[in-house]
Parts: structure tokens; C-alpha cells; sequence
């Protein structure tokens, strides 16, 4: 089955086309063969395209694109062109299933679901609780729709879906309990598909059952989120309610004292909403350094300018990082095993190091040789940089959620064909 992934971002568009089989070992294992991808990027500053098959890439341009919606456009005319002029092989026509990446599935959505009216329009009413990504994902869906025939399902896969097994006690927050049931507040998670992939990739290169191990797993990317996994199972998570809560972020202030809020709308003269959009928007690395959110340009003015700004941003975001890893710690009564993944996670060598320094107490040890040579993983493949003495396994692997979306598509559709032979 030929499904194409849409992974919407905030200000991003991940796609691809991937051919799903059953195993050789007709085990009911989804594998999976990339046969098309493609990366939109910018939105609303520089947006960049870029197209690729079998590793040949078809287009790089550039152009000016205001919105999600004029990305898609971008994207699928693009497509159209190039197959028509004879330079792509695959047909994108041809697809049989679109799989969704929707960041917020709310209380309502525990599991993939195939898109019907009724499914999106309740989608849809979720965008504020997640105003930087759901809507983007909901013109992923009409982009789709427009582009192919109506009758191609789609299925959403959510975010949210993969930390549904939190206790209790721990997506419960401590507010009044009749205005968290009326309006549905409680802890969510975000990120379940990077935290999901990542820990089913550990568990493929180390040859190991997922279900037999404890992990502490870190996206660290502009969006930043870690995930203890206990057997299988999300059971705590550092994103809340919305994305913003846990880590300090590329734009996001993460935690930070809830008074805070009130207090600046008063100060600043501003309404709770405009607060709100410094929180999101013009905190976390952005706005302690002043200067940029993109890790790299921060650790050239920390290490070669002596921009103290961007060491301080630098130091608060590790230190953050091992305040929820000591955390977690004893959330899972130790750990076999850390995994790093993300833009910044898999990228920066320099950061892991400073995460990592100190916790040898918990037997947690780095090989820096390993850890410098741990860059550039394609999606999917991992590299161990803990050292061969430490007690707890180290490794960066590269965040594959495009796979896990086309894998989710396929059990969910599978799930339903097994549904409707059941009920006939």
C-alpha cells in the first residue's frame, strides 16, 4: 500500500511517499520503503522546497509563502510538474492512503482514526489548545483533500496518543476538580510520535523487546520535550495542557510561575493573549539570548564571541534538561537507557556533553570520542555514546516520525477492514 505522510509543523512541512508491506515473516509487522519525500520550510520568511527520489533530489527553489495553505499549493503543484515533465518516477496520484500528523487529539482521540466530517470539524475545535501546530495540520487535511480524490482515506495520527497511558496522578492537575472536568484540562503530552519512534528504534538496534526496558527518551529540537517510558508505556511527560509547558524551547519559555502571566498583562498593559504570545513566540533561547533561537548560531557566539547572553540561554536549557532527567530518574526507579533525538539532540555534541555532566552518580558516563562522531544519523539509524563501563546506555537516534505515521495508517486501516468483516 502506497501511503503519503504529511507532517505539519508550526512554520514547516514534512512529506512522504512510503510503500507499507507486511513482513516476509507474515508476522503482521508494517515495513515500510521510502519512495518519495520532501521538506517545506519557512513559512512567511524565505520558504524553501526541496524534493526528493531515491536519494536524487528532484527541486531546490525558493519563493515567498505567507501561510500553510499556500505551502500545500507549493507542494502539490510541484509534484504535478515534475511528473508531468517525466523527472519524478513515482505517481503521486497513485497513492492509496494519506496518514496526518495532528499535534492535539484532546480526551477524544486516544488512537488513530480514519477522517471523516465529523472527525475533522472535531479536530478543528481543538485548534486553541494547540495554536501553533492544529491549525496547520487542519490545512494539511483540506490541502490533501483538494488535491486528491475524495475517496483516498486519510487517517489522523496523534501526538497525544502515545502518553494516554499516563497515570492519573500524573496528567491531573492540582486545580479545582469540577473546573478541570468542564473544561477538560489535564496533562496531555505532546511529541508521542518522535518519543514513540525513538523508542521503538532503540529497541531495533539493540535487538531488545520495548516492553522489557525503562527509557528516558529527549526531542530536543525548536520544540523540546522528554518522556519517561516504562515497558512500553508513556507515564510521564514534560509537555502539559498545551506544548508550552516543560523545557525551555527555541521560542517557548516552558515552565515558568503561573502569576507571571497576570503580572505582565498588568505591568505591560497588555491583554492575557498578547503575554501569551511572548511565551510562545519570543521566549525560551530567543528571547534569553536576544539574538536567535537556532542552536548552532548560539554556540558560535557562546564559544568563539563570548556572548554571555547565549551562554546563559545555553546553560538554562542543559540544565533544565538534567533537572527533568534526575526527575524522571526516580519517576522510573532508574533508567536502562537515555536516547537523544531531535534537531538539536542529534545535531550538537557539545550540548549532550553539558546534559550529561555530572550524572555519573546515577552511572551515566559519555564516550566523547563516540559522542563527536554522533551527527548527521539519517532518520531511523542510531549510534551508542555512552561509554562501554557506564551503568545506563546512552544513545542519539534519528527521529523518524514520518515512518511511524505511515505504520500507524496502515494498522488503523487495517483495524477498520478487520472491523467491517467482523460486523457483516
Amino acid at each position: 500500500m502506497k501511503i503519503l505522510v504529511i507532517n505539519s509543523g508550526s512554520s514547516s512541512i514534512k512529506f512522504r511517499v512510503t510503500d507499507m508491506s507486511l513482513s516476509q515473516a507474515n508476522t503482521g509487522v508494517l515495513t515500510s520503503q521510502c519512495l518519495l519525500q520532501g521538506t517545506f520550510q519557512g513559512i512567511g520568511n524565505g520558504s524553501s522546497l526541496e524534493i526528493a527520489e531515491s536519494e536524487k533530489i528532484l527541486l531546490q527553489s525558493k519563493r515567498d509563502i505567507d501561510n500553510h495553505r499556500q505551502a500545500f499549493t507549493w507542494i502539490f503543484d510541484s509534484l504535478s510538474n515534475l511528473k508531468q515533465s517525466g523527472e519524478m518516477i513515482s505517481d503521486i496520484n497513485t497513492v492509496e492512503a494519506v496518514g496526518h500528523r495532528i499535534v492535539h487529539g484532546g480526551e477524544r482521540f486516544s488512537d488513530s482514526t480514519l477522517i471523516d466530517e465529523k472527525v475533522l470539524q472535531e479536530i478543528e475545535q481543538l485548534n486553541d489548545l494547540a495554536p501553533l501546530h492544529n491549525p496547520a495540520c487542519v490545512e494539511g487535511i483540506h490541502g490533501t483533500r483538494s488535491f486528491l480524490s475524495d475517496s483516498i482515506p486519510m487517517v489522523a495520527v496523534f501526538d497525544t496518543t502515545f502518553h494516554h497511558t499516563l497515570p492519573v496522578y500524573a496528567a491531573t492537575y492540582a486545580i479545582p476538580h469540577e473546573l478541570a472536568e468542564r473544561h477538560h484540562i489535564r496533562r496531555y503530552g505532546f511529541h508521542g510520535i518522535a518519543h514513540a519512534s525513538l523508542a521503538k528504534s532503540y529497541a531495533y538496534h539493540t535487538g531488545t523487546d520495548l516492553n522489557e526496558h525503562r527509557l528516558i527518551t529527549m526531542q530536543l529540537g525548536n520544540g523540546c520535550s522528554m518522556t519517561a517510558i516504562a515497558f512500553g508505556k508513556s507515564v510521564e511527560t514534560s509537555m502539559g495542557f498545551t506544548p508550552s509547558e516543560g523545557l525551555m524551547m527555541g521560542t517557548r519559555s516552558g515552565d515558568l510561575d503561573p502569576s507571571i502571566i497576570s503580572y505582565l498583562a498588568k505591568m505591560e498593559q497588555v491583554s492575557v493573549m498578547g503575554v501569551r504570545g511572548w511565551l510562545n513566540e519570543n521566549s525560551g533561547l530567543l528571547g534569553v539570548s536576544g539574538r536567535t533561537h537556532d542552536m548552532r548560531r548560539l554556540l558560535q557566539a557562546a564559544n568563539h564571541e563570548q556572548d554571555t547572553r547565549a551562554k546563559l540561554a545555553i546553560d538554562m536549557f542543559c540544565y533544565r534538561i538534567r533537572k527533568y532527567l534526575g526527575a524522571y530518574l526516580a519517576v522510573l526507579g532508574g533508567t536502562d537507557a537515555i536516547v537523544f533525538g531531535g534537531g538539536i539532540g542529534e545535531a550538537a555534541p557539545q550540548i549532550r556533553t553539558q546534559i550529561c555532566e555530572g550524572m555519573e552518580w546515577c552511572g551515566l558516563r559519555l564516550n566523547e570520542e563516540r559522542n563527536q562522531l554522533a551527527v548527521g544519523l539519517t532518520p531511523g539509524s542510531a549510534a551508542e555514546i555512552s561509554s562501554d563501563d557506564a551503568d545506563i546506555a546512552a544513545y542519539v537516534i534519528g527521529t523518524d516520525e514520518e515512518s511511524w505515521i505511515a505504520s500507524e495508517t496502515g494498522r488503523c486501516l487495517m483495524n477498520n477492514q478487520h472491523t467491517k468483516r467482523a460486523t457483516a
